[in-house]
């Protein structure tokens, strides 16, 4: 039985399901699955309840349920047979692109070889971006690259938000400005994780002063529009990226 309160719905075993004009029961519930699963709650390997348990746990209709297990196996994180039950996937299979995994992830603590592998990825990505930006950037994406550039050199200091959000702004510039679809859509698709990642690097070690010089070295080859040069500037910065990166997860275990 479904006890409905003001402040939203509540299934009998008390598991928040809703929020009243906010979100429907299905994304409530999903949304919930997919931190119960993150967050190691419901664990790699386990199978869950069956159905009719797990309609009475969470106070929700059969097809709601159904649903949910539908997008919940399409992002890699559940598997359904016959009789077998329904598994919970080992975390190499999740979708980490799908933005209510992705946040979860971040909501309840990425692990070293997520950073790492974001590091990777952008080790690949940036460097030819930001070559292709030096051969095809407009006047207008030049602007915004030297204004996020500008916006890094006012900040105080590296470990605040301006200068995460401004870092954020002009490596998203540079990729924008490659003129490649498939690099702007992969930027947006992680753009929450590249924030955070830039605000754990950005409480390491190395200095403003530093920084400034890396990110300025890459914003004067894209300037003048020397393709090589700014690949090869890129590949430094994205290398100190993975020390500062290594070092931040390591200060957060002591």
């Amino acid at each position: 039985m479904t006890v409905a309160r003001t402040a939203g719905m509540i299934s009998s075993k008390g598991f928040p399901i809703a929020d009243s004009g906010k979100r429907s029961v299905r994304e409530a519930l999903l949304q919930q699955l997919v931190d119960m699963i993150i967050s190691g709650e419901m664990a790699e390997g386990s199978i869950l309840p069956n159905e009719a348990d797990l309609t009475d746990k969470f106070g929700v209709s059969r097809t709601t349920l159904r649903e949910v297990m539908q997008y919940l196996s399409a992002l890699g994180m559940v598997r359904s047979r016959t009789r077998a039950g329904t598994t919970i996937l080992p975390r190499e299979n999740w979708n980490y692109l799908d933005p209510l995994v992705l946040d979860a992830t971040l909501k309840f603590g990425a692990d070293e070889h997520f950073y790492i592998s974001l590091i990777d990825a952008r080790q690949l990505l940036e460097p030819a971006a930001a070559a292709q930006a030096a051969a095809n950037a407009t006047a207008r994406q030049l602007f915004q690259i030297s204004k996020a550039f500008e916006e890094m050199v006012e900040a105080n200091a590296r470990d605040t938000e301006e200068w995460s959000r401004a870092d954020l702004d002009f490596h998203t510039a540079i990729i924008n400005a490659s003129g490649n679809w498939v690099y702007r859509q992969f930027a947006t698709a992680i753009r929450a994780a590249l924030l955070a990642s830039f605000r754990l690097t950005n409480r390491a070690s190395q200095s403003h002063e530093q920084a400034i010089s890396k990110h300025q070295d890459v914003l004067e080859a894209i300037r003048m529009r020397q393709p090589d040069v700014a690949r090869h500037a890129m590949e430094q910065l994205i290398g100190v990226a993975r020390i500062e990166v290594v070092e931040a997860l390591r200060n957060a275990q002591l």
